[in-house]
């Protein structure tokens, strides 16, 4: 790692956490600047979720300080969530997970018609449509499952399910997506950290943009609520979509 590469991650970790506090999709930002960095692709992965974890973490602190994150609520939740991590890092140890990135691209772009198409969803809370209790379950551990075993709109995923499956708006629905995203990046962190495939100093120094990045974000967040998460929240979709689609059909080698 070169010296003047440090600055460069630094203001790498904080646009991203500033970014994911708001709509997700930090990995969007994060993970090419590391490979560009000459890091290999197991080790960018593993100092990713370092830094990640830096991000998600201090997005739910100040989160749960404005009074969004309901730690009694959540509990069960992120003992799911990490539960299911867990299973899917060592999945993917084993199996291949290829086959999501054409899969993908296609459930993004739904999530993203179906949301401009219902200009009024998630601007207020409705009556949920699940109990509590099967949500923390089903959704805890399926999608911390994802997120460990392949990981990229994760935060869509809960962001939507927590509007479509517990009736919340936007801006409660991402302060808990971070604290869900915090528990799914915590698990398969452990397992990167056992496997020694994290580049510390690199994801130490991203990981403090990162806590300022998010700290930056959830503010706005506080203090703009839903319309500034909707733009937000469609314009990552697109470009994670974009992304998949570019990874699955188009790039070579």
């Amino acid at each position: 790692m070169e010296f003047w590469q440090l600055p460069l991650l630094f203001a790498t970790g904080l646009v991203a956490g500033f970014v994911d506090s708001i709509a997700g999709g930090g990995g969007l930002i994060t993970i090419p600047v590391l490979l560009n960095c000459g890091v290999e692709p197991r080790l960018a992965l593993g100092t990713n979720k370092l830094q990640a974890t830096c991000g998600s973490g201090s997005a739910t602190w100040h989160f749960a300080r404005g009074g969004l994150v309901n730690w009694a609520e959540c509990r069960r939740g992120l003992l799911f969530t990490f539960s299911g991590a867990v299973l899917g890092t060592l999945a993917v140890q084993q199996l291949d997970p290829a086959f999501l990135k054409r899969f993908l691209p296609a459930l993004l772009l739904g999530v993203a018609v179906y949301l401009f198409f219902k200009p009024a969803l998630g601007f207020t809370d409705v009556p949920p449509r699940l109990r509590r209790g099967a949500f923390d379950v089903w959704f805890g551990l399926g999608l911390g499952f994802y997120d460990g075993f392949f990981g990229p709109g994760t935060g869509t995923f809960w962001a939507m399910a927590f509007v479509l499956g517990l009736g919340f708006n936007l801006t409660k629905a991402t302060a808990q997506t971070k604290a869900m995203n915090f528990a799914s990046n915590a698990a398969s962190l452990l397992f990167f950290l056992r496997a020694g495939q994290v580049h510390f100093l690199a994801g130490l120094v991203m990981g403090a943009g990162q806590l300022l990045g998010a700290r930056l974000g959830s503010r706005l967040v506080l203090k703009r609520g839903t319309n500034l998460i909707r733009p937000a929240f469609l314009v990552v979709v697109v470009a994670l979509t974009l992304k998949l689609l570019h990874e699955a059909f188009l790039k070579r080698g």
